[in-house]
């Protein structure tokens, strides 16, 4: 007999439905899949097999063929465990097959068929609420991702024995129900601005790349704390909203990152290697995975040694500092992932690491400057809206007993900036004057005529680009609405100016 029944896979992190067809006929036995599966999908007949069996059903050897549709699609991971086995149990008739049309079911089977964790259930609830199916069956450990969709009922299993009783109408198998405290935690930071000594002006033009979104290049001599204040810039930005918490609980989803929370409610901070490749980065693989950029979607991404990193590795930064998004072609299948972050670079001010940059030290040559801010494009200093130096801390900041300003009181203005934006591009998925678009710009980052003369001058002699100019605006824009000014002044036209350290040294 044929029994069909419904799963998904993944595409990116976009889930879409995958019809499990078991045909279970008399004749020569043999076990044959079809319709791209990779090598754990294959695999699924022993696991299915054994785990039937030691739950107590006799499977009888006959011809079975799965076939997994749509054909066209490659299909991977071990997710589709669960509706291969109920087909084989609807054929023993243990439970009525009609109702396999209503739900969905994902989960990988342990020998003795415990039901265990598969990566991208939260994307792929989304899709079962979106089809209009009754309800989701998942494995117990994926529970908390599930029900982060609202209204939709969801039935977080065990194993194989709870999923026959739930086909059969069990009264005591219910929808899942979590209080949400146990979904959504506060943040919580080891780590405090109070804690770094001096930079009074590095911290101030962190405080305004939090409040914009913006990117930023810390530029400094080794032990000067760029790291530090890397490192400390999550703890002064603005709580996730729902919408964005979704997002980021989508990518870790589908990454398999989750390990049984619920949503990511903490910003996330990625920093990786520059020994990192460019599928490591950007993402890639066979069948395309997230890399960091998508990683650190609505976070920060931090690349320490930045002019170490190779060459093609930072130029695949340039899609999604520009779009918030990259796309990942391969032969099989290509992929759209989020990649809206933050991106806090810091390299020292030329190859000879003890070279600094204070009057203690010898400065760094022209030559020196020169040979190492090469090795990073000028199409990607652009993206950077905030260039800043580090200098080396002071003996009377490191020996001060004043105590610096605390995180929390640094987020509160921060948070304050978010929500006049929030409330200029209500109804629009953009959280942050960074993500504002060339109209949105223009609408929004007006300016009078001392400050369009100070622009004028900045184009001329800095050589500021059309994309500078742009990033400009959107920096003064931000240092306004720190300030609570609805119009662009020029003296936050001057601070975003003078941000833009390495158009100054050129």
């Amino acid at each position: 007999m044929l029994f069909k029944i419904f799963s998904a896979s993944l595409r990116g992190i976009e889930a879409y439905t995958v019809e499990v067809e078991v045909d279970i006929r008399l004749g020569f036995p043999q076990f044959i899949t079809v319709g791209l599966p990779d090598a754990a999908v294959r695999e699924s007949k022993e696991r299915v097999r054994a785990a039937l069996k030691n739950c107590g059903y006799d499977v009888m050897s006959r011809k079975i063929t799965i076939n997994l549709a749509p054909a066209d699609r490659r299909k991977e991971g071990s997710a589709f465990d669960l509706p291969i086995s109920l087909g084989f149990l609807a054929d023993l008739g243990i439970f009525p097959p009609e109702r396999l049309s209503d739900y969905l079911f994902v989960g990988e089977l342990a020998l003795d068929g415990r039901l265990k964790p598969v990566p991208g259930v939260l994307p792929i609830a989304l899709l079962v609420k979106k089809k209009g199916f009754r309800g989701i069956v998942v494995p117990k450990a994926n529970e908390r991702e599930a029900v982060l969709v609202p209204d939709l009922d969801v039935f977080a299993l065990d194993n194989l024995v709870q999923v026959v009783e739930f086909l059969n109408g069990s009264s005591a198998i219910r929808p899942c129900s979590v209080p949400p405290e146990d979904l959504f935690m506060a943040p919580i930071y080891n780590v405090d601005f109070q804690e770094v000594k001096g930079q009074q002006h590095v911290k101030r033009a962190l405080e305004v790349a939090a409040a914009g979104g913006h990117n930023v290049l810390l530029i400094g001599p080794p032990g000067a704390g760029k790291t530090m204040l890397a490192r400390r810039l999550p703890t002064i930005l603005p709580v996730m909203t729902f919408d964005e918490m979704i997002d980021v609980t989508r990518v870790y989803s589908s990454a398999g990152l989750l390990q049984g929370t619920g949503a990511v409610s903490q910003r996330p901070f990625r920093s990786p290697h520059h020994t990192i490749t460019d599928a490591g980065l950007a993402g890639g693989g066979l069948v395309p995975r997230p890399g960091e950029v998508s990683l650190a979607h609505h976070g920060v991404l931090f690349l320490d040694e930045f002019p170490e990193f190779r060459r093609k590795v930072l130029e695949d930064l340039r899609q999604p500092l520009e779009d918030g998004r990259i796309t990942v072609s391969r032969c099989f299948s290509s992929a759209t992932f989020p990649a809206s972050f933050m991106l806090v670079a810091a390299m020292n001010p030329c190859e000879d690491v003890f070279r600094g940059m204070g009057a203690s030290k010898s400065e760094c040559t022209e030559t020196q400057k020169s040979r190492y801010y090469s090795k990073i494009s000028g199409p990607l200093l652009d993206r950077i809206d905030i260039q800043i130096e580090v200098p080396e801390v002071k003996f009377r900041d490191i020996v001060s007993k004043v105590e610096a300003e605390s995180s929390e009181e640094i987020r509160k203005r921060v948070s304050a900036a978010r929500e006049i934006q929030l409330r200029r591009f209500e109804g629009r998925r953009i959280y942050a004057n960074a993500q504002m678009g060339p109209k949105d710009v223009k609408r929004h980052c007006s300016i009078g005529a001392d400050g369009e003369k100070l622009l004028e001058m900045a184009v001329t002699k800095l050589g500021f680009s059309a994309r500078a100019y742009d990033r400009v605006l959107k920096v003064a824009r931000t240092i306004a609405d720190l300030a609570g000014d609805a119009d662009i002044g020029t003296p936050n036209i001057s601070e975003a100016i003078q941000y833009r350290m390495m158009d100054r040294m050129r």
